[in-house]
């Protein structure tokens, strides 16, 4: 266990680290890419534009702590859990994800390009202007989340459950791109808004 350590611009890169556990550690510009992190748990830790590119973090777990603008570029995601994390800004291009577990998550402007959140349940998860272009929605319920302005051009929502997610600044023509998914009245409301109409 690492606890209380700091690793700012520390160089990691290649290291197998798997099953460690660092709690309330610095790692801000620390390197990882490449690393072996499976199972790794980072509780309260702070890591603003750490590198995770290209690092396994299967199974690993990331509780509270700042992660902004972290890269996790080609990082293996399988059964990764994020929960109360920040991770404004964080570049997730080219991740391969499966089943990834968000919960009370900042994703704001993120990039999450082609990622996939398949049947999976989303609970204050803010993708705020992130960038979720040709990913995986489906069968996805959204609690008290935000997609407010989100680019989400060829991303896939069949079976989503999108009645508990913000879609401010989503337009009607974006709106093909929810067929199959169930969407509350008011949120229908909205985006017949932008052509002028009211519903009633």
């Amino acid at each position: 266990m690492v606890v209380d350590c700091d690793l700012e611009e520390a160089d990691l890169s290649g290291l197998d680290l798997t099953r460690s556990r660092f709690e309330r550690c610095n790692l801000r510009h620390s390197d990882l890419a490449g690393a072996k992190l499976e199972g790794t748990v980072w509780q309260g830790c702070r890591g603003p534009f750490a590198n995770f590119s290209g690092a396994n973090l299967s199974e690993a777990k990331f509780i509270g702590g700042d992660w902004n603008n972290c890269a996790m570029r080609r990082a293996s995601l399988t059964s990764t859990r994020f929960t109360g994390s920040k991770l404004t800004g964080a570049d997730f291009t080219e991740a391969r994800a499966m089943h990834v577990h968000f919960e009370e998550v900042l994703l704001v402007s993120a990039k999450l390009p082609g990622f996939s959140i398949r049947k999976e349940t989303l609970r204050r998860v803010d993708l705020s202007g992130a960038d979720v272009r040709k990913g995986d929605f489906r069968m996805t319920v959204f609690e008290d989340c935000s997609l407010r302005e989100a680019l989400v051009a060829g991303w896939r929502f069949e079976g989503s459950d999108l009645r508990g997610a913000d879609l401010g600044g989503l337009r009607l023509v974006d709106a093909g791109l929810f067929r199959g998914a169930t969407i509350s009245r008011e949120q229908a409301g909205q985006l017949l808004g932008e052509l002028g109409l009211n519903v009633r």
